[in-house]
This record gives structure tokens, sequence and C-alpha cells, in this order.
């Protein structure tokens, strides 16, 4: 067993430090009208490691901020003047007129209804997170994004990240499940 664990400890180390160096190394463009919640994804994203972050005021700049740096992610605000985060993500996912339509998108939003979120990832976005949102949630969902990137595929006239395997466990069919009991 001690051998096992210190081998797991290394394999950890070393995919802790491939990670810190893909981080060090992607662009990320920060999508928000609020020059607040800007400095504070900034804050988040410099935490993590991430060294070279852009930010754009409004959607407009962010779509053409796109083209000229082809950041390696984009962070992106709901709510925003014209266009808005929904807006957005429509132009960015057209194939035949936006020139990068494979890129990813984590949508940052104050928004937590189930309708919002179900609508972003139809738009195309590859992950969704909550605001105020932690530099733990962030790096897991960037990770996520770097880790296991996800095939484009055309649906329509726009593009989609392939959707996620659906686990396989479900807790009411495990006949143990019923046996658990919480205590508080």
């Amino acid at each position: 067993m001690h051998v096992f664990a210190n081998a797991l400890r290394g394999v950890m180390k070393t995919t802790a430090s491939q990670i810190a160096r893909q981080l060090a190394k992607i662009k990320v463009l920060v999508v928000d009208d609020e020059p607040s919640m800007r400095k504070v994804t900034r804050a988040l994203l410099q935490a993590i490691g991430v060294k070279n972050i852009c930010e754009a005021p409004d959607g407009r700049s962010g779509l053409e901020a796109i083209c000229v740096r082809a950041p390696d992610l984009v962070i992106l605000d709901w709510e925003m003047p014209s266009p808005n985060g929904p807006e957005f993500m429509r132009t960015v996912r057209a194939p035949g007129s936006f020139p990068l339509p494979g890129a990813p998108v984590i949508m940052l939003s104050g928004h937590s209804e189930r309708s919002r979120v179900v609508e972003a990832m139809r738009l195309g976005v590859n992950e969704y997170l909550l605001k105020p949102v932690s530099s733990i949630a962030l790096l897991a969902r960037i990770v996520s994004i770097l880790a296991k990137p996800r095939r484009m595929l055309k649906q329509g006239d726009y593009y989609s990240p392939e959707p996620r395997q659906s686990a396989s466990y479900k807790p009411e069919s495990d006949p143990g499940f019923n046996q658990i009991v919480l205590v508080n």
C-alpha cells in the first residue's frame, strides 16, 4: 500500500505541475460590463496561475477581441448591454459568419434559474458558473475544459460542445442507498 500511495503522490504532483504550466500559457478573455467584476475575475485567474488575461467591457468589444487575440478561453457575463451573453453566444457559435466558433466559453452569471443554465448550454456554453465564484470552482471548470476538451458539433446553424456523457449510477437503483441515515 505504501508503494501505491507514493506512486499516486508522484502522479498527482506531475499532473498538478502540468496543469500549472498550461494555466500559465493560456490566453483568457474576460467579457463583462462591470469593471469591479472584471477586476475580481482577473484576480481569481491570477490566483490560480493564469498570466495572460485581457478584458472587454462589453459584448461588441469581446467579439472583436476574440477575432484579434484568439483566446484559449472566454469568460462571459450573461447580463450586458448589446450584445448580451446569449446574443454573444449566438454570434460566436455561428460557423458561417464567425471566424472562431469553437472558442471555449465559461458563462459567469448571477442567474441560477435552471432555464438560464439550460439556455446557456443550448447556446453552446462549455461551462456555467454562478457569481460569486470561488477560485476553486473556476479552476475546476478551466481544468475540465483543458483536460477533457469536447468536440464541437454543428447543430443546425451553430456550433455547440459535444454533450457530456451522463453518469450511469442512479442512487434510487442501489438497494443499499435506502439504508443510509443522515445524522445532524
